[in-house]
This record gives C-alpha cells, structure tokens and sequence, in this order.
C-alpha cells in the first residue's frame, strides 16, 4: 500500500509539472516568476519522491497505547481515509523515539521494529520489546536498534556512503536534531558517524526549517573531489536537493581548481596575513603619475599631475567602495579638479557659468586620451588578473608582501599561464580563497556579465534574423497576405523565443559567488585554512553552521590546531561544542593500534570506544627494500588475499603520495592507473589506490597500508596522516614495510 501511494503521488506530480510547463501563461514578467516557481517546486519534489523507492519505510514503532507508526524517508498520507498517515517522516517529533527509546527509558514505546528490505520486498525483520526485562538481556550502553546497526557496519562496502537514517543513535540523533542558530562544533574520532550526522542534520533542518532554508539552501563543503563523490548520493537518497555540495577548490563560480603545488606554498597561501597582502595589492594597483602628464582636450592644455591624481585617489579610497567600483569616484573626481584647473586658464570660475563649468566636464570625459591615461591609473580588474599580476611580478610580490620573508615570498612567484591553459588548470586549490578575497575588494563593474548577455543576445537575434529571412523568402505567398517580417523583427522573435532555465537553489547559488546560504556545514572542517575560513564566513553571514571534524587527524599545514583556533577571529566564543565519542565503523583490534598513534599526537585526547571485535588482528609484513612497488608479487599477492577475505568488499591501499602512481600501475594495470585519478568511477572498483590526503573521510572493508616510516617522514604532520590511515578499514588492516615500523604501531602482529 506504501508503494502504491509513492507511485500515485509521482505521477500527480509528474502532472503538475507537465500542466505548468506546457499550460497557457500570460507573458507578463509577474506570471513568467510563478511559473518557474512552480516548476521548480515540483521538479524538487519529484526529484525527491524518486529517491525514496530504496528503503521508503524502515521501521515501526508500537506505542503503549497500542497505536501502530510506520518510519521511513518521508511522510505519506492515506488520503481516503481523512489523511490519516500510513508513513511518518523520519525528521517528524513523533518519529524521534525510533532512535531514543531504550529499555529504561522506552518513551512510550512497546516495540521498536526495523523492516530491512530489498527493492519492494522485505527480506528480514529485527524486534526489540522495551520493557524492563529486556535491558538486562546484554544490550551496550548507549546504544539503540543493537541488531540493526551492527548488520549495517558489518555489510560490505559498496564505494559509496550510505545513509543511516534507519539506525541512528541517540547521540548522533541529539546533534541532528539540535537548534540551526550560531555555530556548532562537531568532535569525534575516527568512524563515529559525523560525515553521517552532519548529511542528516542538513535533511532535518530542511525538513524542519524549510520555509527559510529551501530559498537559500544549504552549503557542504568536503576536503575534496574523492570525498563528495563518496557522499553524493545521501542527501538524494533523503530527498533533498537543495544542498550545494562542493570543496573549497570549486566555491569560485566557474572554477574547478585543479592546479598542484608543493604543500609548502599552499600553507603560504592560506596564512591569515595573505588577506592584508590581497589588500595591499589592490590599492598597489592604484597609481598617481610619477612626472605630469600633457594633455590636449578641446584646444585647452590639461595637465594631470601627481597632486591631482592623489586627491581623486585619496577622495575614491574614502568612499569605501570596492575598487572597481570607486574608479567611477576617481574618474569624476579627477575630472573635476581638472575642469577647475582649466576654468582657472580661462579667467576664473567667476567668469565662467556653472553651464559653462559642466561644459568642460563633459569634454573632458568624451576624451579618449584622458579616459586611457586614467584606466592607466585606477584600472579595471579581475581578481584573476590581479593574481596573475601579482604572483608573476618580483616587484609587486616584493612591494605588497614584505611581512612575508624573502624565501617564502619566492615560493609564491609563479609565471603567468598562457591564454591555452584551461582556468581550471591555472589555479590550485589554495588560490580560491585568495580569489574570493581579491573579487570582494575589487567588486564587479557589470563589464563582464553585460559582454556575455550582449553576446548571447546577439546570438539569438541572429538566429532569428536568419529564420525570418527563410520565411520572407517564400515564393508561393500571396502578396496580399502578410508575412512574418510585417508583424515581429528579429529582436523582438528573439526575446519570444528564448528558452526559460528551471534552476534549482543548488544551481542558482554555485554560480553566484555573492550568494548567501541558510547553513552551512563543514566536514573535515580541521583541514581548512585561516583563508579558507574567510571565504565560509562570506557564504553565512547569519552564522548559522555545523562544523564536523577531528583535530587529532588534521593533516593540512595550514590546518587547524585547536576550534577556539578557527572560530575566535569570527565568532569569538560564541559557539558550542559536542562530542562523538562512539567509534562503529573500526573493529576493537585495530583500534588499539590507532589509539597509540592518538596518544602520541595528544595524550589528553580521549580514544572513541568501539562497539565490536572482528577476532581478525590487524598485522604486519616485511619486504625486501626496492619491492615496495609490488614488482616481486608480494604486494599483489596481499591485495589478492584481502580481496578474497572481503568478499564483494571493497580493498583500499593507502600509500605516500609518492608511490600512489607506481602502485597504481602495478596493482591495477594501464586503466586502473587512468581510472583511480579523478574519475568517477574509482571508489566502486574492488581495489583502489590513494593517497592518505584522499582517503580523509572514506571508508574500506580491507585497507594495505604502505610504508608509515614515510608516511610518517613525507609532512610534518605525518603522525597525523598516519592515525587517519590507520582509522579506514571496518574489517581488516595489513601493514607492508620495507622500513623499520615505528614505535607507536608496535602492536601490529607480525605472521
């Protein structure tokens, strides 16, 4: 019945949407409004009615007062029987103690069910009775659904995340369901769910605050590509679309950066004084003539002078507009001072009308000459350009960067692409906060998205121009009759003709680069720069955001050291923290391991506690120096036995970056080597190979670990990068050295 309620609501739906795209509407701008409105509320909703077919209803709850509540995706009314519900959203008040209720405090509730299906069919039942009974029968502290969540870690992994809205935990279900004001500070270990808890609370709070947040929608920023490819299919899976998912390389509209540079330079960048060098390099950009300039306007000599030019200059500065903006100040104001200097040739401004005054004003902004030499001046800029400008010039870097010493400022000097490479490729991931930052100050003039809108029209009248053409060309047409050219031109078929865009919130808000959204949440938030943070900062000025991370794993030089830290320059001490402190995804066994890696990057910091045990110790083998890069068969034949261990699991090995590309050719063969780089398609292969940097945030059922003796020696923060290896398997863990281990991985057993 659930099913057959889902498909007529997808097809009156379906309808709706058909009805507003193809009905009749009067063309006035007020009708074109409501009708995209219309058409994007219903594309969302179908959107959302479709991804719920896996999974629509996965439990039920038994109150005591014998009333019967089925939980899934979404809510789902009976309408013949007075709208009575059949499904009751998981977000809903009254769905919240199919994660809360336990045994000694059972809300209500007689028994808890979970419904594990396949497609349309249910193919296992799990039952949990609440009473007092039942809470000395072994269940752990703290948890809740025991059966159902330890089915869901223990499964095989597909290369995709999953959502866990059917066995959610009361800590995780405290944090979803927490207020959306002020900033809230996620903290938990490896494998305690905050990717997980953080997609959910995203859901929820569209569910529950959807009125404000579906028009500004909802921002989450991944440490990188690998990772929001992991993720992507969760909040669809939840039926929301209105969430913009991105990394900080791609939070410039346009920009997907893809540039490499050593960590040392991008630490550089993201130094919270590279903001005052922004600064200091736009107002570089902001000259006064070194020696008088002559100029020739309507037979009358002007001369522009370094006096002048520095009080137009001193007069656009403080109007406090951003730089492209206040040339229009520089410009007028330079202009007046010169129309007085040639009223002062021509007898005084007691001479002169202000008729006269305004004449010279307007002569001396028609000329050419003039307009060049003060665009020489006060330019117009891009932020792209100025970056270009300033990373390719000594001078500059020198003149705009002098707190930053000589050695680091030569990291940062770069030679200025050539116009055939792509954007994508001119710009690392580090440079987007420098952009953001330099598009803020400078502002946009229009000139841009006026040239692409001029460019596009003409386009479009052209075409139309050739369509009226063919139809004016017509040979059997009466004469008497009239023809298409004697009702509408090519500007006006054109401006009919053009075909409306259905964007949604997501799309709308990742071109935009001003747009601000309703929350934003942050995952891996520890690895994120001081400029980085600026550029968050800019997207919620409202505050309103979930931070999700773990110090300990902070693997980025620029990374953070502590959340007071990261959050005091914005929000001083306003905002709150809550912690995760139970590890689901890593077995017991390989989690001690870990935990002395934790112990050594901080002894006060508290490991998370694993719910189960494999029997399976995590272990270590030795090889013969120089065959670390698989050729003598060992490593093939360990990836080959993990596989088989796993099953359809999913095999990762995790190596210094600089072997990941030998490894991936002698592990996975000319394609896997292709398929294991960007592409999509790599986190569903049984084996993949990846650097430490790119598995942040994943997770595997078998993880080989490649030499943590280099791992370890390859960033100052390698001990970190280490404990995040160590924390990605949920089955099985081998170590394969060619190096002596390190002391703090010394209860590894060895075969």
């Amino acid at each position: 019945m659930l099913y057959e309620r889902l498909d007529e609501r997808r097809r009156e739906t379906a309808r709706r949407l058909h009805d507003v795209l193809h009905g009749e509407t009067v063309g006035t701008p007020q009708a074109l409004t409501e009708r995209d409105a219309a058409a994007a509320m219903y594309t969302d909703r179908l959107a959302a009615l479709r991804a719920a077919e896996h999974g629509l209803a996965f439990g039920r709850l038994d109150t005591e007062e014998n009333e019967t509540r089925y939980i899934g995706r979404l809510g789902l009314l009976d309408e013949e029987h007075e709208y009575e519900p059949l499904l009751m959203d998981w977000r809903a008040p009254a769905a919240r103690p199919f994660y809360t209720a336990t045994a000694a405090s059972p809300e209500g509730i007689r028994r808890r069910r979970h419904l594990r299906t396949r497609g349309r069919t249910v193919i296992g039942v799990d039952d949990e009775v609440l009473d007092l009974a039942s809470a000395e029968q072994g269940s752990r502290p703290g948890l809740t659904s025991e059966a159902a969540l330890m089915a869901a870690v223990t499964q095989a992994r597909t290369g995709r995340m999953s959502d866990i809205v059917a066995t959610i935990q009361a800590e995780q279900d405290r944090i979803i369901r927490s207020k959306p004001s002020g900033v809230l500070v996620v903290q938990g270990g490896p494998g305690t769910g905050k990717t997980a808890v953080a997609l959910h609370r995203a859901a929820y709070l569209l569910y529950t605050h959807r009125d404000r947040l579906a028009r500004r929608g909802v921002l989450v920023v991944g440490p990188n590509a690998t990772f929001l490819r992991y993720i992507g299919q969760v909040l669809p899976s939840l039926g929301e679309t209105s969430v913009v998912l991105g990394t900080v390389a791609q939070l410039h509209p346009g920009l997907h950066a893809r540039r490499t540079e050593p960590a040392a330079t991008a630490e550089i960048k993201g130094r919270a004084e590279m903001a005052q060098v922004i600064a200091a390099a736009v107002r570089d950009r902001q000259q006064v003539p070194r020696k008088p300039i002559e100029l020739v306007v309507e037979q009358q000599k002007v001369r522009l002078d370094r006096d002048i030019a520095n009080q137009a200059r001193t007069r656009a500065r403080r109007s406090r507009k951003p730089h492209n903006e206040a040339k229009r100040v520089f410009q007028r104001e330079a202009i007046r001072l010169l129309a007085e200097q040639v009223a002062r040739t021509l007898g005084g401004r007691r001479l002169l009308s202000p008729a006269d005054l305004d004449d010279i004003r307007e002569e001396l902004r028609e000329s050419p000459e003039l307009t060049r030499e003060l665009d020489e001046l006060w330019p117009t800029l891009s932020a792209e350009q100025l970056l270009i400008d300033l990373f390719a010039s000594p001078r500059r870097l020198n003149s705009v960067a002098r707190r930053i010493p000589a050695e680091e400022r030569a990291l940062l000097a770069r030679e200025a692409p050539g116009d055939d490479v792509p954007s994508d490729d001119r710009w690392t991931p580090a440079d987007v906060p420098l952009l953001d930052e330099a598009a803020e100050l400078l502002g946009d003039d229009g000139s841009a998205a006026a040239a692409a809108a001029a460019a596009a029209l003409r386009e479009e009248v052209e075409y139309a121009q050739g369509v009226l053409d063919v139809l004016d060309l017509e040979e059997d047409l009466d004469p008497e009759l009239l023809r298409a050219t004697d009702i509408v031109d090519a500007d006006r078929l054109a401006e009919r003709q053009q075909v409306r865009r259905y964007d949604s919130t997501a799309d709308r808000a990742m071109a935009d680069r001003e747009w601000t959204y309703g929350h934003v949440i942050v995952d891996e938030a520890q690895e994120l720069s001081p400029m980085a943070w600026r550029l968050i900062m800019r997207r919620v000025p409202s505050r309103s955001m979930t931070l999700v991370g773990d110090i300990a794993q902070t693997g980025d030089l620029a990374g953070a050291g502590s959340w007071n830290e990261v959050l005091s320059p914005f929000v001083a001490n306003r905002w709150r923290l809550e912690q995760l402190t139970v590890n689901y995804r890593t077995p017991a066994e390989i989690a001690d391991v870990a935990d002395d890696v934790l112990a050594t990057i901080d002894p006060g910091l508290a490991p998370p506690s694993s719910v189960r045990s494999t029997g399976v110790p995590p272990r270590a083998l030795r090889v013969a120096p120089g065959s670390l890069d698989g050729s003598d068969g060992l490593l093939v034949d360990v990836v080959g036995e993990e596989r088989e261990a796993v099953g359809d699991g999913r095999v990762a090995v995790l190596a210094p970056t600089e072997r990941v590309a030998a490894l991936r050719e002698r592990l996975l063969g000319a394609d896997g080597s292709a398929e294991n780089g960007d592409d999509a398609e790599d986190l569903e292969a049984p084996v993949v190979v990846l650097p430490i940097t790119a598995a942040k945030g994943l997770e595997f059922d078998a993880v080989v670990l490649v030499e943590p003796a280099e791992v370890l020696a390859e960033s100052p923060r390698g001990t970190n990068d280490l404990y995040v290896a160590l924390t990605r398997a949920t089955q099985r863990l081998t170590v394969v050295h060619a190096a002596d281990l390190p002391s703090m991985v010394k209860r590894l057993r060895r075969p």
